[in-house]
């Protein structure tokens, strides 16, 4: 699929009339002048996982607080279950769960505590929120923790807890924001889990952001990339990866080198596009990788640069990126680092 600019977005959406969730040409500037969102456009289907896939900074938190009634946009529209998120925002809140990106637990309270008093919140009472407490600690494998204080909890328990909360009144739509950050592999690997288990077993519409490439390819049913506040390409992962033909080459460097000095190396050697530099090395693109690579590794030790070793891969998400924005999803994490240490946003 190539890059989607706004007016295809909305079309596209309005063209789906089983979604769960419609964003069109929504608009964020905050009052500092940083523009969050810029004519962002995409519909998640009913019972589907949707993944908007970009850097921190890219606006996917944004999103998700327009979504959710937490922020409005300045121009744009959205609807939730079928609701206006501006119009009637009370009735969005009704119908959704929201996990943010920070945990919502009272990590002095015990994990059955936290989920009644989340219940009661939504009017719940009584054995039928008792039953629903036992179901949900049951389904996030915490019930022999369930009365023990939450900061007692494992990172990954803590997570697991959290999109409970948000399960407790049965929502039509979840929305999950960067859920798996700061979590070791083993707990990342289990939420996966859980988080498939919820879109295939009981059907709930879930809006996931995330900067994990291989989160959105193992998760999501649709993945939309979004760098500056756009949705730059949509499509399944497999089919957005499928676009790219032929294999990405990776060669590490002995250590970091100029940019301009690397091009120049390779801008020589046949069947090699979309060179990019990564830290202490390079990412290309070639027709066929293995054939390829003798070639680009002569051409870097003509120019003087050592390489440590080369690899060849199929297309991933992370090539679906650099070929849409110019620029691999690590460079613009650093970007953005950079411009956060820097005060630009």
């Amino acid at each position: 699929m190539t890059a989607v600019n706004p007016t295809p977005a909305v079309s596209q959406s309005r063209a789906n009339p089983d979604a769960s969730i419609r964003a069109e040409g929504l608009v964020k500037t905050y009052p500092n002048g940083v523009q969050a969102l810029n004519g962002l456009s995409f519909s998640v289907a009913s019972g589907s996982v949707y993944a908007l896939l970009g850097p921190n900074g890219a606006g996917k938190s944004t999103t998700v607080k327009i979504l959710t009634t937490l922020s409005r946009a300045n121009s744009g529209s959205a609807t939730v279950a079928g609701i206006d998120v501006m119009r009637n925002p009370s009735a969005v809140r009704n119908v959704i769960g929201c996990v943010a990106q920070k945990s919502g637990v009272d990590a002095n309270a015990t994990g059955r505590e936290n989920l009644r008093l989340q219940g009661r919140f939504y009017g719940l009472g009584g054995a039928a929120l008792e039953d629903r407490i036992t179901e949900l600690l049951a389904r996030f494998r915490l019930s022999e923790a369930a009365d023990k204080i939450v900061r007692t909890f494992s990172g990954g328990m803590q997570r697991k807890l959290d999109i409970a909360l948000g399960l407790i009144h049965q929502p039509a739509v979840l929305f999950l924001d960067e859920p798996t950050t700061g979590l070791d592999p083993e707990a990342r690997a289990e939420l996966w889990e859980e988080i498939s288990r919820l879109s295939g077993q009981i059907g709930i519409t879930i809006l996931l952001t995330t900067h994990y490439l291989e989160e959105a390819d193992r998760l999501a049913q649709l993945v939309g990339i979004v760098d500056r506040g756009r949705l730059v390409a949509e499509g399944t992962p497999e089919g957005l990866k499928s676009e790219l033909r032929g294999d990405a080459v990776h060669v590490e460097f002995a250590q970091i080198e100029d940019e301009s000095r690397v091009h120049a190396a390779l801008a020589g050697v046949d069947g090699i596009a979309e060179i990019a530099l990564e830290g202490a090395g390079v990412r290309a693109r070639a027709q066929h990788g293995a054939s390829a690579a003798p070639g680009v590794l002569a051409a870097l030790d003509r120019a003087g640069i050592k390489a440590m070793s080369v690899r060849i891969a199929r297309p991933s998400l992370d090539d679906v990126y650099l070929k849409h924005t110019g620029r691999s999803l690590r460079d613009a994490e650093s970007e953005t680092a950079a411009q956060t240490k820097g005060g630009k946003r």
